[in-house]
């Protein structure tokens, strides 16, 4: 495992982190298999981790403060996610300050997260929505800064809606948050125009979320792919969706060199871009962490090939289902 420096922390951050979604509320997760695979990322020198309050209702945040009081004698860093008081996903411009983080709800969930944890600090506390607009109101600020103060928080992120890394070079630029988190992979090359430049000015680390496109740069979605009731990818690829998924997979399927995966080829080409911090795939059975964080001691792809992925940027806009 390589390590990458996280922004201004001065943290130094294993390449593949650990996106811990589907271990609080996804079909077919089970917690001694998580706890299994998340022990297992640690023993090959994986050291962030990324959850949230809403990933199970805190069951998710529970998990990771049982691994990191597993591994007294390692440092893992813990991230995870205040959820908006209107929970709404994603954010809509109209939304205020007040409809999704006011200053005392941002005390409360803070105190529920360390309560879920049952550690005494956490290392990144962020915004599971964002607007821009935000930025001009202090009040978010003044509230983490307090917590700070108290020693219950390290750093402030924002974790930035899905195919909108505008919506948040503001917030890099002011100089008041220590990390973006943001979809970033082959198609969702758009980070890159404005966010990304904003970040490596401001030393600003950045979290490269949704490595797999939700799935689709497993290479293993077709058409007639469908998941259990309750299942959030039911909501995510809807017809419309997933054709044009599969679609944009199969292009990409040419292009794999022999011996390489899909995936391995995904992640790989994230880590040719050095502002990324971290990339944090979610990962729940341990051949999958096995296999994900070997492509930190691959490194990134040949030129080459990295180039012609580069012609697969798929520029899209929030939808309904896009959340």
């Amino acid at each position: 495992m390589k390590y990458r420096k996280f922004g201004r922390t001065g943290w130094m951050t294993s390449e593949i982190g650990y996106g811990m979604w589907g271990m609080g509320d996804w079909s077919g997760s089970e917690d001694a298999e998580s706890l299994e695979s998340l022990q297992l990322s640690v023993d090959l020198g994986c050291n962030f981790f990324d959850t949230a309050w809403a990933y199970g209702s805190g069951h998710s945040e529970k998990l990771l403060g049982q691994l990191v009081r597993a591994n007294p004698g390692k440092r893992l860093y813990t991230a995870t996610k205040i959820p908006p008081k209107n929970r709404r996903w994603p954010s809509q411009r109209e939304f205020s300050l007040d409809d999704c983080f006011p200053p005392e709800y941002i005390d409360k969930y803070v105190h529920k997260s360390l309560e879920n944890l049952a550690l005494p600090a956490l290392d990144l506390i962020q915004f599971h929505t964002w607007e821009d607009a935000w930025t001009d109101d202090e009040r978010w600020y003044r509230a983490l800064s307090d917590l700070r103060n108290q020693g219950l928080i390290g750093a402030v992120g924002i974790s930035i809606n899905r195919w909108e890394p505008w919506n948040g070079v503001r917030a890099v630029k002011s100089g008041l948050i220590d990390a973006v988190q943001v979809s970033y992979n082959i198609f969702d090359q758009n980070p890159e125009d404005e966010l990304f430049p904003a970040c490596q000015e401001m030393d600003v680390a950045v979290i490269a979320r949704v490595p797999f496109d939700e799935g689709t740069l497993t290479g293993t979605l077709t058409l007639d792919s469908n998941w259990p009731q309750g299942d959030w990818r039911n909501s995510y690829f809807v017809p419309e969706n997933l054709k044009s998924s599969v679609e944009h997979a199969n292009a990409l399927k040419p292009l794999i060199p022999p011996g390489m995966t899909m995936p391995e080829m995904a992640l790989r080409f994230i880590l040719n871009n050095p502002v990324v911090s971290t990339i944090i795939p979610g990962m729940r059975k341990p051949k999958n962490v096995r296999a994900n964080l070997a492509a930190s001691d691959t490194g990134p792809l040949p030129e080459e090939l990295h180039s012609k992925l580069r012609a697969h940027r798929w520029d899209r806009s929030p939808t309904k289902w896009s959340q």
